[in-house]
């Protein structure tokens, strides 16, 4: 049996091993701290990019094909673990959305189904909005609980036989000749048949470990956890870069924030405040809500906002599927597809040519 090493044990990883063991391949999913804790974790659970129709074009295979089939992986993973993910059909409302025009035209390229709501039927949709003249709503866009999903996610595949290493970081490569013949780590040098790099934010300098350069870089996020009663807000709320996500039991998040620091995730004291505030705007009462959680998470930032998914140009038993940016969650299934038929040989469930490694270099 073929195996499979996976470095990087976020959302992307953890959801390539299980179509990897799927396909019969025996899988190991190593990481630099414990399993499914980085930006997988960190992130809202929006199961859509931000404004879709602002996305390059290379997001919306992976995203509607994401979004297709995430209800039948949630149910299948509460099954396996005993764990409920949580996916949620709560819809994604934009209220006086500044470019609906461009919304609607991306809805009917795509063949989204996207509402036009007056000031009366935004306020009947969420009444605990703050007034608005109108807005749209696209109410095929769900979310999960991701950190949920991730902990279902880890024992569906540890009873599959997957196995995991750890607060195992690699720190380098071993080759040979057009090949990764071992991973060295913190722990001593592991063998390589087959290598998948999902390493999210980190996997930049990763990756120039074995001689290939791609602009992926860590870009913090922040995130406010306020508590409400269940239901009083019921979709997720978008404005401009804020949003709102309402969990079922009346759990809110409010994010996000876009933040160049390096590798840094503490978050600072003031951005609670400022969460807070932007919340607020959308939401009146949520100003007095009680804080629950406030966090960071580190995105794999790239580019042009397209992720890398694809064989590394010199290695011939290596490939990559990194750079996902705010939208990991989002494309991972679809990534995870995507780079089983590059190990495997199999055919690709869409064109891969977008996301090539090859194109950093133009």
């Amino acid at each position: 049996m073929a195996h499979v090493s996976i470095v990087g044990g976020g959302i992307i990883g953890l959801l390539a091993a299980r179509e990897l063991r799927a396909a019969g391949l025996d899988v190991t999913v190593l990481d630099r701290g414990p399993i499914g804790r980085e930006a997988s974790w960190a992130g809202s659970g929006i199961l859509s990019p931000l404004h879709p129709w602002r996305q390059p074009q290379a997001i919306h295979p992976l995203s509607l094909w994401s979004q297709e089939v995430y209800p039948q992986l949630a149910a299948a993973l509460a099954a396996e673990s005993g764990v409920d993910p949580e996916w949620l059909p709560s819809g994604l409302l934009l209220p006086d959305c500044p470019d609906a025009d461009a919304a609607r035209a991306w809805a009917a390229r795509w063949r989204v189904p996207l509402d036009t709501l007056d000031a009366a039927a935004l306020r009947a949709a969420e009444p605990a909005l703050a007034p608005h003249g109108g807005g749209i709503l696209l109410p095929q866009v769900a979310q999960i609980r991701n950190p949920r999903l991730l902990r279902a996610l880890r024992l569906s595949l540890a009873h599959a036989g997957v196995a995991f290493e750890e607060h195992c970081e690699v720190l380098g490569f071993a080759r040979r000749g057009a090949r990764v013949v071992g991973l060295d780590t913190r722990h001593g040098r592991r063998p390589v048949d087959l290598l998948l790099v999902a390493g999210g934010a980190w996997s930049g300098e990763l990756l120039r470990a074995c001689g290939l350069e791609l602009p992926i870089a860590p870009v913090r996020g922040q995130i406010l956890a306020l508590q409400t009663p269940p239901g009083r807000v019921r979709h997720v709320v978008l404005a401009q870069d804020h949003y709102l996500v309402p969990r079922r039991d009346g759990l809110v998040l409010a994010g996000s924030t876009v933040e160049h620091v390096g590798f840094d995730k503490t978050p600072p004291p003031a951005g609670a405040g400022a969460l807070r505030a932007a919340a607020a705007r959308l939401v009146p009462e949520l100003a007095d809500a009680p804080q629950v959680a406030h966090w960071a998470g580190l995105r794999p930032g790239s580019a042009d906002g397209v992720p890398f998914i694809g064989r590394h140009p010199q290695l011939d038993n290596v490939v990559v599927s990194a750079g996902h940016f705010r939208s990991g969650l989002t494309l991972a299934p679809a990534s995870a597809a995507l780079a089983c038929a590059l190990l495997t040989g199999r055919p690709a469930p869409f064109d891969p040519a977008p996301y090539r490694l090859e194109r950093a270099a133009g």
